[in-house]
């Protein structure tokens, strides 16, 4: 059966609720926690981004038993890989191992901000690939000199290290990324339900325990109510990955989204109080092989989400 996780959605909530909700999901027996880690909103509405490393820390805290992992960060532009080895250790500390490190190749959204340009996505694979050896090789303790193609570390060593090496995984959107998350990572994961991209990082070799899932749920009272919720907070994603990556700021995925209408969004995200179709949603995941599935709820009612997790959703699921 697989683990089911709750979406710490940075964009959409300020730093104190995320610290709430992530002792609301530990108490409503959620298995772990997944975090965005952005520098923008997607949408000027969402109005939030709040750093995620620090976040983690307040939860790692805040919590006793819960998982956590990244959902994701990028290792290749706004952080070097030699600092997102430092950042990942500590968090693991801190959680007293509960920590996973989720990694990706990133949007323009965040990682154009500290004027490196935007590489097209061959290069970032490249990137991301010599940012998980330096990231590896830190961890394995000692001083690390690193003179890359993409990366130089001079003379680094990350001191305080939790005990076993901390489990990674690869966002994936189609089989070349996949492929390469058999190959670097621990892990792979999405945020559809696509057997292809499962097959694709099985067929390289990856561990099938190992696959995260993310599935948006718009509970509400009514569906009116969860569709506003949707396209309040994940419009963005209606134009696909391609745009998804490319767009520079908030203001130009609002141009994007402004001809999407709550409607829209009907069919791809379950929005109301039907139960069987939010657990539809869940197990569209796990049929297609997902091992973890991370729920993202884009209300603001959350303790009211919890209490439907508890009550109505987790069984229908499990």
């Amino acid at each position: 059966m697989p683990k089911f996780g709750y979406t710490l959605y940075c964009e959409g909530n300020p730093p104190k609720d995320l610290v709430h909700q992530a002792v609301a999901a530990e108490d409503a027996g959620f298995d772990f926690l997944v975090i965005s880690d952005h520098y923008h909103p997607w949408l000027t509405s969402q109005s939030h981004a709040a750093f995620a490393w620090s976040v983690l820390g307040a939860v790692a805290q805040a919590t006793d038993r819960i998982e956590l992992a990244t959902m994701v960060t990028c290792p290749i532009m706004r952080y070097h890989p030699a600092i997102v080895a430092q950042m990942a250790a500590t968090v693991a500390v801190l959680s007293d191992e509960r920590f996973t490190l989720g990694l990706g190749a990133g949007e323009r959204l965040n990682e154009h901000v500290v004027g490196r340009g935007w590489p097209p996505v061959d290069v970032r694979h490249e990137m991301l690939r010599e940012a998980v050896g330096v990231i590896r090789e830190l961890w394995d303790g000692g001083y690390v000199t690193h003179r890359g193609e993409h990366f130089v570390v001079e003379d680094a060593r990350v001191f305080d290290l939790p005990r076993r090496r901390i489990p990674t995984f690869v966002a994936a959107g189609g089989k070349r990324a996949a492929e390469l998350a058999a190959d670097i990572a621990d892990g792979v994961c999405a945020t559809e339900p696509d057997e292809g991209i499962v097959s694709a990082y099985l067929g390289a070799g990856g561990d099938p325990a190992a696959t995260w899932g993310q599935v948006v749920l718009a509970w509400a009272q009514d569906e009116k109510t969860g569709l506003a919720d949707a396209h309040a907070q994940f419009r963005f994603a209606a134009g696909g990955w391609k745009v998804q990556s490319e767009l520079p700021n908030p203001a130009n995925f609002d141009a994007a989204t402004q001809t999407i209408d709550p409607d829209d969004l009907a069919e791809a995200i379950p929005a109301g109080p039907d139960v069987e179709r939010h657990a539809a949603a869940v197990r569209e995941f796990a049929d297609a092989g997902f091992e973890h599935v991370a729920v993202a709820y884009p209300g603001a009612d959350a303790d009211g989400f919890m209490r439907f997790w508890r009550e109505q959703l987790r069984d229908a699921v499990c």
